[in-house]
Protein backbone atom coordinates (compact mmCIF):
# COMPACT_ATOMS: atom_id res chain seq x y z
CA UNK A 1 0.00 0.00 0.00
CA UNK A 2 1.13 3.55 -0.55
CA UNK A 3 1.31 5.41 2.56
CA UNK A 4 1.88 9.07 2.64
CA UNK A 5 3.86 10.98 5.96
CA UNK A 6 2.85 14.44 6.73
CA UNK A 7 5.96 16.04 9.12
CA UNK A 8 5.13 18.46 12.14
CA UNK A 9 6.06 22.44 13.02
CA UNK A 10 9.64 22.67 12.50
CA UNK A 11 10.48 19.26 11.02
CA UNK A 12 10.83 17.68 7.67
CA UNK A 13 10.21 14.25 6.25
CA UNK A 14 13.10 13.05 8.05
CA UNK A 15 11.70 12.83 11.08
CA UNK A 16 9.82 9.58 9.98
CA UNK A 17 12.89 7.54 9.33
CA UNK A 18 11.87 4.23 12.02
CA UNK A 19 8.42 4.86 10.51
CA UNK A 20 9.28 4.79 7.10
CA UNK A 21 11.77 1.95 7.13
CA UNK A 22 9.13 -0.04 9.44
CA UNK A 23 6.53 0.40 7.13
CA UNK A 24 8.58 0.00 3.74
CA UNK A 25 10.05 -3.33 5.22
CA UNK A 26 5.93 -4.69 5.48
CA UNK A 27 6.44 -3.75 1.64
CA UNK A 28 4.40 -0.27 1.84
CA UNK A 29 5.83 1.75 -0.29
CA UNK A 30 6.55 5.37 1.74
CA UNK A 31 6.42 9.05 0.59
CA UNK A 32 7.49 11.68 3.24
CA UNK A 33 7.87 15.29 1.56
CA UNK A 34 9.49 18.21 3.18
CA UNK A 35 6.66 20.81 3.46
CA UNK A 36 8.34 24.31 3.37
CA UNK A 37 8.19 26.68 5.17
CA UNK A 38 8.07 24.09 7.60
CA UNK A 39 7.19 26.85 10.50
CA UNK A 40 3.74 27.21 9.02
CA UNK A 41 3.92 31.30 8.87
CA UNK A 42 2.01 31.60 5.92
CA UNK A 43 -0.59 29.40 7.50
CA UNK A 44 -1.54 25.84 6.60
CA UNK A 45 -3.20 25.37 3.06
CA UNK A 46 -0.39 26.16 1.78
CA UNK A 47 1.36 22.92 3.03
CA UNK A 48 -1.72 20.97 2.47
CA UNK A 49 -1.09 22.41 -1.41
CA UNK A 50 2.32 20.88 -1.30
CA UNK A 51 1.54 17.78 0.03
CA UNK A 52 -1.60 17.89 -3.13
CA UNK A 53 1.13 18.51 -5.61
CA UNK A 54 3.90 16.27 -4.27
CA UNK A 55 1.21 12.97 -4.33
CA UNK A 56 -0.06 13.74 -7.85
CA UNK A 57 3.33 13.82 -9.17
CA UNK A 58 4.65 10.85 -7.12
CA UNK A 59 1.48 8.68 -7.27
CA UNK A 60 -0.35 10.11 -10.18
CA UNK A 61 -3.84 11.73 -9.35
CA UNK A 62 -6.21 8.77 -8.80
CA UNK A 63 -3.87 6.56 -7.17
CA UNK A 64 -5.31 5.71 -3.64
CA UNK A 65 -3.15 5.64 -0.59
CA UNK A 66 -2.91 5.91 3.17
CA UNK A 67 -2.20 9.54 4.96
CA UNK A 68 -0.12 9.73 8.17
CA UNK A 69 -0.09 13.33 10.19
CA UNK A 70 2.40 13.67 12.74
CA UNK A 71 1.40 16.96 15.13
CA UNK A 72 1.03 20.09 12.70
CA UNK A 73 0.92 17.62 10.05
CA UNK A 74 -2.61 16.00 11.28
CA UNK A 75 -4.21 19.35 10.41
CA UNK A 76 -2.42 20.14 7.17
CA UNK A 77 -3.86 16.27 6.27
CA UNK A 78 -6.89 17.37 7.25
CA UNK A 79 -7.10 20.39 5.19
CA UNK A 80 -6.10 17.91 2.10
CA UNK A 81 -8.81 15.67 3.11
CA UNK A 82 -11.80 18.40 3.40
CA UNK A 83 -10.90 20.68 1.04
CA UNK A 84 -8.44 19.68 -1.61
CA UNK A 85 -10.04 16.72 -2.84
CA UNK A 86 -8.33 14.31 -0.87
CA UNK A 87 -11.07 12.03 0.87
CA UNK A 88 -12.11 10.46 -2.65
CA UNK A 89 -8.48 8.77 -2.56
CA UNK A 90 -7.82 8.56 1.16
CA UNK A 91 -9.46 5.30 2.54
CA UNK A 92 -7.47 5.26 6.17
CA UNK A 93 -5.86 8.41 8.09
CA UNK A 94 -3.98 8.33 11.11
CA UNK A 95 -3.56 11.62 13.54
CA UNK A 96 -0.06 10.82 15.31
CA UNK A 97 -0.65 13.56 18.75
CA UNK A 98 -2.17 16.10 16.52
CA UNK A 99 -3.77 18.94 17.78
CA UNK A 100 -7.21 18.54 16.71
CA UNK A 101 -8.78 20.88 19.50
CA UNK A 102 -5.77 23.20 19.11
CA UNK A 103 -2.91 23.39 21.48
CA UNK A 104 -2.10 26.28 24.45
CA UNK A 105 1.36 25.90 23.34
CA UNK A 106 0.79 27.79 19.91
CA UNK A 107 -0.13 30.69 21.53
CA UNK A 108 3.93 30.95 22.39
CA UNK A 109 4.38 30.33 18.51
CA UNK A 110 4.29 33.08 15.60
CA UNK A 111 2.66 32.64 12.28
CA UNK A 112 0.16 32.17 10.51
CA UNK A 113 0.00 28.50 11.11
CA UNK A 114 0.58 28.62 14.68
CA UNK A 115 -2.67 31.38 15.02
CA UNK A 116 -4.63 28.23 13.39
CA UNK A 117 -3.69 25.90 15.68
CA UNK A 118 -4.90 27.81 18.89
CA UNK A 119 -7.86 25.89 20.01
CA UNK A 120 -11.19 27.41 19.14
CA UNK A 121 -9.41 29.04 15.61
CA UNK A 122 -11.43 29.79 12.83
CA UNK A 123 -9.41 26.78 11.01
CA UNK A 124 -10.56 24.56 13.97
CA UNK A 125 -13.83 25.54 13.48
CA UNK A 126 -13.87 25.64 9.66
CA UNK A 127 -12.27 21.95 9.39
CA UNK A 128 -15.04 20.29 12.27
CA UNK A 129 -17.71 22.18 10.55
CA UNK A 130 -16.68 20.12 7.16
CA UNK A 131 -16.02 17.40 8.96
CA UNK A 132 -18.70 15.07 6.84
CA UNK A 133 -16.23 14.88 3.63
CA UNK A 134 -14.10 12.61 5.87
CA UNK A 135 -17.36 9.97 6.26
CA UNK A 136 -15.94 6.64 4.54
CA UNK A 137 -12.41 7.05 5.35
CA UNK A 138 -11.40 4.98 8.45
CA UNK A 139 -9.75 7.57 11.15
CA UNK A 140 -6.99 6.51 14.22
CA UNK A 141 -6.05 9.03 16.50
CA UNK A 142 -3.06 8.02 18.96
CA UNK A 143 -2.49 10.53 21.66
CA UNK A 144 -0.09 10.50 24.91
CA UNK A 145 -0.75 11.82 28.55
CA UNK A 146 2.60 12.89 28.33
CA UNK A 147 2.86 15.08 25.91
CA UNK A 148 3.94 18.69 26.53
CA UNK A 149 3.57 20.38 22.58
CA UNK A 150 -0.04 19.46 22.69
CA UNK A 151 -1.58 21.04 25.48
CA UNK A 152 -3.83 19.92 27.18
CA UNK A 153 -2.59 16.58 25.28
CA UNK A 154 -5.87 15.08 25.23
CA UNK A 155 -6.69 17.61 22.74
CA UNK A 156 -5.27 14.99 20.57
CA UNK A 157 -8.20 12.91 21.34
CA UNK A 158 -10.34 12.67 18.22
CA UNK A 159 -14.09 12.53 18.76
CA UNK A 160 -14.68 11.27 14.83
CA UNK A 161 -11.44 8.69 15.40
CA UNK A 162 -11.02 5.44 17.36
CA UNK A 163 -8.29 7.01 19.85
CA UNK A 164 -5.54 5.32 20.81
CA UNK A 165 -3.21 5.54 23.96
CA UNK A 166 0.28 5.83 23.64
CA UNK A 167 2.79 5.60 26.46
CA UNK A 168 5.18 7.59 24.80
CA UNK A 169 7.13 9.72 27.31
CA UNK A 170 7.25 12.46 24.88
CA UNK A 171 5.69 14.37 21.62
CA UNK A 172 8.82 13.71 19.27
CA UNK A 173 8.57 10.02 20.40
CA UNK A 174 5.33 9.33 19.94
CA UNK A 175 5.68 8.37 16.22
CA UNK A 176 8.64 5.81 16.66
CA UNK A 177 6.95 4.07 19.86
CA UNK A 178 6.62 -0.01 19.23
CA UNK A 179 3.01 0.23 20.22
CA UNK A 180 2.28 3.12 17.25
CA UNK A 181 4.30 1.36 14.95
CA UNK A 182 2.39 -2.25 14.92
CA UNK A 183 -1.16 -0.67 15.21
CA UNK A 184 -0.08 1.52 12.51
CA UNK A 185 1.07 -2.00 10.47
CA UNK A 186 -1.60 -4.08 11.63
CA UNK A 187 -4.38 -1.44 10.22
CA UNK A 188 -2.21 -0.96 7.12
CA UNK A 189 -3.02 -5.00 6.19
CA UNK A 190 -7.24 -4.61 6.64
CA UNK A 191 -9.03 -4.78 4.08
CA UNK A 192 -9.67 -1.32 2.09
CA UNK A 193 -12.90 0.04 1.68
CA UNK A 194 -15.05 -1.40 -0.97
CA UNK A 195 -15.35 1.31 -4.00
CA UNK A 196 -18.51 3.39 -3.90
Amino acid sequence: MRVALVHGILDTGRKFRRLQRHLEGLGHHCLAPSLKPSDGRHGLLPLAEQLAATVDRTWGADAPFALVGFSMGGLISRLYLQELGGHARVDRFFAIAAPMRGSLLAWTFWGDGARQMRPGSPLLQRLDAGAARLDGIRLYAYWTPFDAVIVPATSARWPLAESRRIPALCHPCMHWHPQLLADIARRLDETPRAAA
